[in-house]
């Protein structure tokens, strides 16, 4: 594998990336650029190695410190393409963790590709072909949302659908500052935050606890 390569995955010294796992997220960019001639799973305008590698790969990667390692299962919410769920697998594969990945998708053509790559890469995931606005009483361990819906929708969700969880895992994009901010005015949150690798406009947002305001509307 090319050097500049692996120096590309520097980046998430967390991960301490190795010559397979880069391989097989080698394997994982060349299996999405493949199946988006026939689907989007990602957008057209990024669909070049190096792009997929940065923009999806990279970014996906930088939230494993987050993950709950002690947990049986962690959820993808809106998995779409598998980032960050099949990244997530794939670094569990590597340190040898037991963990299962849940993705959940409602989008058949893209479940069948979730599918495609856990075989091939032997990854521990369960697709879930629902849409997880009718799914009640979930119990995980880490919960992650990227470009999923919005975020107090999210929490919406959460709050209502999951019977328990360890943590949520945002990724907030150039105007989640001011996403955060309109949220913190309806939800009480204990959160930190991490920067973003890939973009300097960008962080990570990981919740330990949420609690929604009372409204004194809901008085009147």
């Amino acid at each position: 594998m090319d050097n500049l390569i692996l120096n590309s995955y520097s980046k998430i010294s967390d991960l301490n990336v190795s010559r397979e796992t880069c391989n097989e997220l080698e394997s994982l960019i060349s299996m999405i650029q493949e199946k988006n001639k026939e689907i989007n799973i990602i957008s057209k305008k990024i669909c070049e190695k190096d792009g997929i590698r940065e923009r999806h790969i990279i970014d996906s990667a930088q939230i494993i410190d987050f993950v709950d390692l002690n947990s049986n299962t962690t959820s993808d919410l809106g998995t779409g393409g598998g980032m960050p769920g099949l990244i997530v697998a794939i670094a569990m594969k590597k340190i040898k963790n037991k963990m299962k990945v849940n993705l959940y998708e409602k989008s058949h053509h893209k479940c069948v590709f979730l599918k495609e790559v856990s075989k091939k890469l032997n990854l521990n995931t369960e697709v879930i072909h629902k849409d997880i606005f009718t799914i009640k009483n979930i119990e995980t361990g880490t919960i992650m949302s990227r470009a999923f819906k919005p975020m107090p929708l999210v929490l919406n969700l959460i709050n209502e659908n999951f019977k328990s969880y360890k943590n949520i895992i945002f990724f907030m994009g150039s105007s989640g500052r001011k996403t955060l901010n309109d949220t913190l005015q309806e939800w009480d949150l204990d959160y930190e935050e991490k920067k973003s690798l890939t973009s300097k406009d960008s962080f990570i947002l990981n919740i330990k606890r949420l609690k929604k305001k009372v409204s004194w509307r809901s008085f009147q």
